[in-house]
């Protein structure tokens, strides 16, 4: 193994120069070496399906910790549009659904795949958003912006909710894992984990809770959500009868309608999303904001507090390739995120290459 750096407790590849997190992120020592031992089980076929039980509900409780809500009301998938794909089915026709200009195409898509029933999606800039709520049904947004790392303003947003009876539906991709966060008076909560949770592709999580059907304050019922996927993993007995039976006892809450999980991401995932949920919030954001910020000021522009720092340069994605950073390309400009295994000595590096 080459260079290793301990954050939090936990050992990491370092990887100087890696700033990608928000495209995938790089796992602790044990976390991987989880993974390959699985795959070693497996090919020797040493596993069997009921064992990854345990892992499943354990990565699900992490998730609900992280973002503050209760486990009986998160369900777990394989991909964020996946899990939204059933709330939006389910928005009543004619559904006016107010998005941020330029959001993941996951988060709004979904919504724009339901015009033939009356659903208009609208989009307006991000800080505009809680000023054109009140006008809407539901706002769906990225809590951190996947272009460029701003992040939304979910007070203003739960202000309004509250006030206007506008449900909320937040897609933490980009935020859980770095971003303190507290979400339980949003309706839903989407989140992939293969970025800043660092688990394998294949696992997801939505937290919906009772107020998506049952309405906000001053809001109005909605129809039920019908799970078009719901599978043997969402019964009671889903190594028993559940297994071959149509209309078999559900388990409680959106659990009861969810697909089989992805093993071997949730394997992953039951090591690092309930470490990520018992870190100190403030800390884990001031390790990854930090570095990033100080990136800012090398350049010039002024602190966010966002772990994910966006350069608009003429050849900047060029340079940083040439200086051996590993980055990407979102709407136009450099993208680079710090995260657990960075430290301002990634800033210092990609300085000079972002000012040249």
């Amino acid at each position: 193994m080459g260079e290793t750096i301990t954050v939090f407790g936990r050992e990491f590849p370092r990887r100087p120069g890696y700033l990608n997190t928000a495209s995938i992120g790089i796992p602790p020592v044990d976390a991987a070496a989880v993974l390959v031992d699985t795959v070693r089980r497996w090919s020797a076929g040493e596993t069997a399906p009921p064992e990854f039980d345990d892992a499943v509900e354990t990565a699900r409780a992490g998730f609900a910790a992280i973002v503050g809500v209760p486990v009986a009301d998160v369900a777990q998938g394989a991909t964020a549009a996946g899990l939204i794909g059933p709330l939006a089915a389910a928005v009543p026709d004619g559904a006016r659904v107010l998005v941020a200009a330029g959001d993941f195409a996951s988060v709004t898509r979904p919504f724009a795949q339901q015009a033939h029933r009356g659903v208009r999606v609208t989009e307006v800039p991000l800080d505009q958003l809680a000023a054109h709520a009140p006008e809407h049904d539901l706002v769906a947004v990225s809590v951190v912006q996947s272009a460029d790392g701003r992040i939304a303003d979910v007070d203003a947003l739960t202000a309004v909710r509250e006030r206007h009876g506008v449900r909320l539906l937040f897609d933490v991709t980009q935020a859980a894992g770095w971003l303190p966060l507290r979400l339980d008076r949003a309706d839903a909560v989407v989140g992939a984990g293969y970025k800043w949770l660092l688990a394998p592709r294949g696992a997801a999580w939505l937290a919906q809770r009772p107020s998506w059907v049952l309405g906000p304050p001053a809001g109005q019922r909605w129809p039920d959500v019908v799970r078009h996927g719901a599978g043997w993993y969402g019964t009671v007995e889903r190594w028993g009868g559940g297994l071959y039976t149509p209309d078999a006892a559900a388990r409680p809450g959106p659990a009861g309608g969810e697909d089989s999980p992805v093993w071997f991401a949730h394997a992953g995932a039951a090591l690092t999303v309930p470490w990520l949920a018992s870190l100190d919030p403030e800390a884990l954001r001031a390790h990854c904001a930090g570095p990033a910020d100080a990136l800012r000021e090398r350049l010039g522009t002024g602190p966010t507090g966002s772990a994910v720092v966006s350069v608009r340069a003429d050849g900047a994605a060029d340079r940083l390739a040439a200086a051996g950073i590993t980055a990407a390309v979102r709407g136009g400009a450099a993208r680079l995120a710090f995260h657990l295994s960075n430290t301002v000595d990634d800033a210092e590096l990609a300085a000079p290459a972002l000012l040249s």
